[in-house]
């Protein structure tokens, strides 16, 4: 299965800057345990999928996953041997802009050593520094 948009709003996506810190998507909700980014980048579709992948070989049947990053930026190029003109070119790979602090996957119903293992393989398969973090009590 490809992640990628159904549809998207505007034909031509800008590369853009990457600026700040994620004051969204920036706190664990789903799970216990979460996986954060500590620097800004690009992560593609394949790489959240691969990262999905790993985590499903590793968990027991009784946790849960969840992905909180959708791909919704198309990276476009000409091919080669092409003149200048003639437009931007068809999507090559769809990616998700990640800032500093964005949870990337939650677990829930593991413990932290199984936590731990299970994001140490996903990390393995992310092209940005992550860490792994707990979720905070409210009272």
């Amino acid at each position: 299965m490809r992640l990628m948009p159904k549809r998207v709003k505007f034909r031509k996506s800008q590369r853009g800057k990457i600026k700040g810190n994620a004051t969204r998507g920036n706190a664990v909700s789903f799970g216990e345990f979460g996986l954060q980014t500590l620097e800004p980048g690009w992560i593609t579709a394949q790489q959240i999928e691969a990262g999905r992948i790993s985590a499903a070989h590793s968990m027991p049947k009784e946790s849960k996953l969840t992905i909180r990053i959708f791909p919704h930026k198309s990276v476009t190029s000409t091919p080669i041997e092409t003149r200048m003109g003639k437009g931007k070119g068809e999507p090559e790979f769809w990616v998700a802009v990640v800032r500093p602090g964005t949870i990337l996957y939650e677990i829930g119903g593991i413990n932290e050593e199984g936590a731990r293992e299970t994001f140490c393989r996903i990390a393995h398969k992310m092209p940005v520094k992550v860490r792994l973090v707990r979720r905070r009590r409210t009272f």
